[in-house]
């Protein structure tokens, strides 16, 4: 009994591996058809993430992709990760109440000013007379941090 447990444990341990090995090799076999079966016109996905239209596909190793309008540039065909569908899914099949709704106006942005609102009060806890530029202690021109630190108008010292 104890012969045929180290054995089996083996077994055990090279069955996944196998199989994954079988699964990468139908992945990698599948690329390369796709990789050769490339056309003008196909819309494609490169392996860095970059869409464009085949232009010219006449080459062994590379083909041309324009990924704008007027901009023609050339890749390995290894480089392309897949091919994109570029039809539409049932999408004339939506009409009336199934359509799909407008976009919502813009939203709205929020605000980049240190005090949004009236009733704020600035980071240091002090109110300020709503001059801008203007510290708490009066001084036009100087911030509440350069009172705070000391330095001239506009330092971060």
């Amino acid at each position: 009994m104890e012969t045929l447990l180290f054995p089996l444990l083996i077994l055990l341990l090279f069955i996944p591996i196998f199989l994954s090995g079988r699964k990468q090799r139908r992945q990698v076999q599948e690329t390369q058809r796709l990789q050769a079966a490339l056309e003008v016109g196909d819309v494609v996905t490169t392996t860095s993430g970059l869409r464009g239209t085949i232009v010219d596909s006449s080459y062994e190793d590379t083909i041309d992709l324009e990924i704008a309008d007027g901009v023609v540039t050339t890749w390995l065909r290894a480089a392309v990760r897949d091919r994109v569908d570029t039809t539409p899914d049932d999408a004339s099949e939506l009409t009336g109440d199934d359509a799909i709704p407008a976009a919502p106006a813009e939203p709205a942005r929020p605000s980049l000013e240190k005090n949004p609102g009236p009733d704020a009060t600035p980071a240091g806890g002090a109110a300020t007379n709503g001059t801008a530029g203007t510290s708490t202690n009066g001084t036009a021109g100087a911030t509440d941090d350069d009172a705070q630190t000391g330095g001239t108008p506009g330092s971060r010292n």
